[in-house]
């Protein structure tokens, strides 16, 4: 819609995961390096946790596009529900047969992953959401984690979650899975410096020629967003539609505050106006 008028090739801030636009802010590389110490050391068990909106999915999109031949990787994106059980999906997301019993279930799987081994193929699961996981689909995971010996590892486990995965894994009952969690990281918010160098880097990455964002705008948009990096992109896109409609050539502090404010009143989702409040 407004790409053209601003000389941009694609949009630049798609709220979809996309690997090709991850801006490296300190944060993110170091939780991308957790993610990668796990998994060249073979960890069991890594957990990549952190706030709705701030990038876990797209490292990990990004981390599958980086796996060499020698990785096998499933990744369970949708939580089953509790009743259902876990190895069924695990299952059906390596595209194995996946109905019946239990045991027959967990003996295919073990089969596979021996299978795999001797291939010199490694195995890994990644689970996205796994704050929805229950202590029981925990402790399920941590039993499938036996197929493992001192001397191989068969299969390694990427979980990624909001914060209340860590406290799931906090509580005592889960010890016994705590203490097999080899790495594992806290993705935090961006600070105000880097949501101007992000929207920055966005914009340059899709063509633009010069900044389409004042720092005003840039300031208020970090203090409204609470540098979450979703939150940044649903308004850095709706400015720009604005600007488009409004045949501005750049994005001003007027426009950002009207945004705000629409969406505020009348949006769905309103954000939480935080610091900007005042300024309205």
């Amino acid at each position: 819609m407004y790409e053209a008028f601003y000389g941009l090739r694609e949009k630049p801030f798609s709220i979809l995961p996309d690997p090709d636009l991850i801006y490296w802010c300190e944060n993110h590389r170091f939780a991308f390096a957790m993610l990668e110490f796990g998994v060249m050391n073979s960890a069991g068990f890594t957990v990549i946790t952190g706030e709705i909106g701030c990038g876990k999915t797209t490292l990990v999109r990004y981390l599958l596009s980086k796996l060499d031949q020698h990785v096998t990787a499933c990744l369970i994106s949708n939580t089953p529900r509790a009743h259902d059980g876990l190895l069924p999906w695990i299952l059906m997301s390596l595209n194995l047969p996946f109905e019946g019993t239990h045991p027959a279930l967990f003996k295919h799987l073990q089969r596979f992953l021996h299978d795999q081994a001797a291939k010199d193929q490694r195995t890994i699961l990644i689970i996205d959401e796994a704050q929805n996981l229950g202590s029981e689909a925990l402790e399920e995971l941590r039993m499938l984690s036996n197929i493992n010996t001192d001397k191989q590892q068969f299969l390694q486990i990427i979980l990624v979650g909001q914060p209340q995965l860590k406290e799931l894994l906090a509580a005592p009952q889960l010890l016994q899975f705590a203490q097999r969690i080899s790495s594992d990281f806290h993705l935090r918010p961006l600070n105000p410096d880097e949501v101007t160098e992000y929207i920055d880097f966005r914009l340059k990455a899709v063509g633009a020629e010069h900044n389409l964002f004042s720092k005003g705008a840039c300031k208020i948009i970090g203090e409204t967003s609470h540098g979450i990096p979703r939150t940044v992109n649903i308004i850095c896109d709706t400015a720009l539609v604005y600007g488009f409609a409004a045949g501005l050539s750049s994005i001003d502090e007027a426009t950002v505050k009207a945004v705000i404010q629409n969406k505020a009143e009348f949006g769905v989702l309103p954000f939480g106006m935080g610091h900007a409040d005042a300024s309205l």
